[in-house]
């Protein structure tokens, strides 16, 4: 049986990290195929796709800690994605996220309460308003197209952010 994670058990059997980060032994012998999982592979993808799972939320917290300081770049969404993709791969990150002092009260309002809170629908709407007018009138002031076609993006941006609740603190 392929080594599934780098590591060994004290009694020399091989470990995967499968389920809240506590380490999976298989209950029968080496020869014998895991019944939960079918066979060897079975349980070689599951530790790839958890280990991809949490790389693909890594990136999208990075993504969404950028898209604070970038207007046109959403930073809920990604966090949201971000809490998606740790629940499944790696509680102990998810926790973390959920625990954080900055980052973490985005996804609690928004799972317990499907709401935005005031200042970031102002923030966000005025700072997204303010650069999509700029590149309308600045950056392709010379193809009408492109230019009805970002306000068309601003405005149905716009609906779905203000389409949900208010969350007042």
């Amino acid at each position: 049986m392929p080594n599934l994670s780098g590591g060994k058990t004290p009694a020399g059997g091989r470990i995967c990290l499968l389920r809240h980060g506590r380490a999976f032994r298989p209950a029968r012998p080496a020869t014998v195929r895991p019944a939960a999982f079918g066979s060897v592979r079975g349980l070689r993808y599951l530790c790839r796709m958890k280990t991809l799972l949490a790389a693909l939320g890594a990136f999208a917290l990075a993504l969404g800690v950028i898209g604070i300081f970038v207007p046109l770049l959403p930073t809920t969404p990604f966090l949201l994605l971000a809490a998606a993709l740790w629940v499944r791969s790696s509680p102990r990150l998810y926790g973390w996220l959920l625990s954080h002092r900055r980052l973490g009260g985005y996804i609690r309002d928004f799972r317990e309460k499907r709401a935005i809170p005031l200042r970031a629908k102002v923030l966000s709407l005025g700072l997204m308003w303010a650069s999509m007018l700029y590149c309308v009138f600045a950056v392709v002031d010379a193809w009408p197209w492109a230019q009805a076609s970002l306000l068309a993006v601003a405005a149905g941006i716009t609906w779905h952010i203000l389409s949900f609740a208010t969350l007042r603190r």
